[in-house]
């Protein structure tokens, strides 16, 4: 059975034959970097129209939509923005989500700026570990990846308070050739010697304003041979279906590097989340053009019970395998329909 929910009361299934595991939540479209491949200055300036306040899902709605997602089979959250410290009173949300039956793993993910004053706070809410985005080391790398007068000295303090606090972290990257490609090694470096799981991810086409070439793109396989040929690796099995990493480790013991090839590599038909806009749209692929808008029915009169045929509904007809079509579809123009990151929440 390929469709719906199994007889035997087994997990909800795609049109592919695909769980509904893993939900992104985001808490906020608001961003204090501007990075190229997310949020563009010039279209998302200090003039652009982020969503009202009022407009976001409150606590309790963004917790009763983790709760019926969690009835459906998710047992993994991940809350994400622009970034989600800038949403206030965070801690309050992590406490709640991390009591909602069913959901083993809350994690989150952030540009690490404001981390230091929050770490604390989050791991005794109950956060399980934490993604921090870094580009670079070098300063002005940082600074043209990320558009951001934040130093990284500010993102390495945010990553040790966390790892103070209990948080495990994990470090990503975004790899753009020309830009700080140049830097992987003395990253991966730095990464072993702090005893942090790098994931470098492939420079991808969401959206429609970051410019997107495939010649920008640093395919993984390119990326495992340099490091590789410094410090030799190994692969690691998956844990669980649905890992977007292909896992790998130093052979001499330093750690474990990952890497993230949706654009070489897709891996369309493993793919188990669900991600939720901090307005309440569903969308269920990171390429998407639409998506269902579950506020309004949160909101209505058959409230949390019309929310949950809604998300039923939607992940038994979803197809989604943009990142396996991507070379026979036309590309997104500026302008274009398609989702930005930092409205999906990555």
């Amino acid at each position: 059975m390929t469709t719906e929910q199994a007889p035997d009361g087994g997990p909800l299934l795609d049109r592919a034959g695909r769980p509904l595991r893993d939900l992104r939540l985001s808490v906020t479209d608001r961003c204090n970097f501007r990075c190229r491949y997310c949020m563009p200055r010039e279209l998302f300036g200090p003039d652009h129209a982020f969503l009202p306040r009022e407009q976001l899902l409150s606590f309790e709605e963004l917790t009763t939509v983790t709760s019926v997602f969690a009835r459906l089979g998710v047992t993994k959250v991940r809350l994400t923005g622009g970034e989600p410290l800038l949403r206030r009173g965070l801690p309050a949300l992590v406490r709640s989500v991390a009591a909602v039956p069913g959901i083993a793993d809350l994690a989150m993910t952030t540009n690490g700026s404001l981390l230091a004053d929050a770490a604390g706070a989050l791991a005794e809410a109950g956060l399980r570990r934490v993604t921090v985005s870094l580009d670079s080391l070098d300063e002005a790398t940082f600074a043209a990846m990320s558009d951001t007068r934040v130093p990284v000295a500010q993102v390495l303090g945010g990553i040790a308070a966390a790892r103070a606090a209990g948080l495990p972290v994990k470090v990503n990257t975004v790899l753009k050739r020309g830009v700080n490609d140049g830097g992987l090694l003395a990253l991966a470096g730095w990464a072993r010697e702090a005893g942090l799981p790098l994931r470098v991810i492939e420079y991808m086409d969401v959206g429609a304003t970051n410019g997107w070439r495939m010649q920008h793109v640093v395919p993984s396989a390119e990326v495992l041979d340099r490091i590789g040929t410094v410090w030799p690796l190994e692969p690691v099995e998956p844990a669980t279906r649905g890992e977007v990493a292909q896992r790998w480790r130093y052979v001499d013991g330093g750690g474990e590097l990952g890497v993230i090839s949706s654009v070489t590599q897709p891996f369309c038909a493993d793919c188990t989340r669900a991600r939720v806009t901090a307005v309440g749209e569903l969308f269920t692929c990171l390429f998407a053009t639409r998506g269902t808008d579950l506020r309004a029915l949160l909101r209505g009169p058959d409230g949390e019970a019309a929310l949950e045929r809604a998300v039923r509904d939607v992940w038994a007809g979803r197809s989604d395998r943009y990142s396996e079509l991507r070379g026979s579809l036309a590309p997104a123009a500026p302008g274009g329909t398609r989702a930005e990151m930092s409205y999906l929440g990555g």
